[in-house]
């Protein structure tokens, strides 16, 4: 309950973040599944595992409660040139490889294009192992889902959000954990990262009024859709968002800019609870309510 616009955003973001018992969590899954793989892929394998690496919106410090899935990168050692010999060619025989060496944990191949192993628990968050081999110019080597071999960096987009987020005076991150959520409020056409670049790319300074710059996120990203990999591997971002798809995100963010630019002129004229209506029907029912 909030009775500013400016307090109901202040109170929204610190509803976004993980407590620390869930953070907690992630680090003990993670241990868990390094250890999971370790076990199974030693030093003395042909396949021996070199490390795990925390990735995606929990290594970035964008991901949102409630906590889902986590993400973590598991680097494998090219010992006796495996890579060439066995994989090169057939890469679902290597994730098939990892998914089979779990087979006692509960685990499948998941992804949009089967690029990932899923190590379930009871509760969340489930734990989706991107095994990789590290390419010698730069970058990973991770399954496509085909057969083939796509190019990640998930180090390098941590270290871009942090520059950006140091860049936008702090204000980045916080901007982009209310716009997952206005995101995941309004049928998910935005992937997680595709969002964090777009925010991170169409503001050149950020300030202390999160208000009005929700607003003029949902009026830049209209026309800054299309983004690059800032790791210079995955071309546009938003190419998986089919014609049909994009319309209606389109439809969806010029719903959420009036209603912003609403709510801004409500609380201009003193209404506010007028906006925090208005930004509750933007964010969902998480936003907190007037009074």
């Amino acid at each position: 309950m909030a009775l500013t616009a400016a307090g109901a955003f202040e109170e929204f973001k610190e509803k976004l973040l993980l407590t620390d018992t869930q953070k907690e969590t992630v680090k003990s899954r993670q241990g868990k599944t390094m250890g999971y793989l370790a076990e199974a892929f030693p030093s003395s394998s042909d396949l021996p595992l070199k490390t795990t690496y925390l990735m995606g919106s929990a290594s970035r410090d964008t991901i949102i409660r409630p906590l889902d899935d986590i993400d973590v990168l598991a680097i494998f050692t090219n010992k006796d040139d495996i890579f060439d010999r066995l994989y090169r060619y057939d890469s679902r025989k290597f994730l098939y490889r990892v998914r089979d060496a779990l087979n006692e944990y509960q685990v499948e191949v998941v992804g949009a294009r089967g690029q990932a192993v899923r190590l379930f628990y009871k509760a969340a968050p489930h734990v989706d192992i991107a095994p990789v081999f590290k390419w010698s110019n730069g970058g990973y080597a991770l399954p496509n889902g085909s057969g083939g071999w796509l190019t990640t960096d998930p180090y390098a987009h941590h270290d871009w959000i942090a520059e950006r987020n140091t860049d936008l005076s702090y204000r980045l991150k916080p901007l982009v954990r209310m716009l997952k959520r206005w995101n995941s409020a309004h049928s998910r056409y935005l992937k997680g990262f595709h969002l964090e670049v777009v925010t991170a790319t169409v503001f050149s300074s950020l300030g202390s009024d999160s208000r009005d710059a929700c607003e003029k996120f949902f009026e830049w990203a209209q026309t800054n859709l299309t983004v690059v990999d800032p790791a210079g591997h995955g071309g546009d971002l938003s190419s998986y968002l089919t014609a049909a798809a994009r319309t209606a995100l389109l439809l969806n963010l010029e719903s959420a800019r009036g209603r912003a630019a609403r709510a801004n002129a409500a609380e201009a004229s003193g209404d506010h609870q007028a906006a925090i209506r208005l930004w509750r029907i933007i964010f969902g029912d998480e936003f907190p309510a007037y009074g």
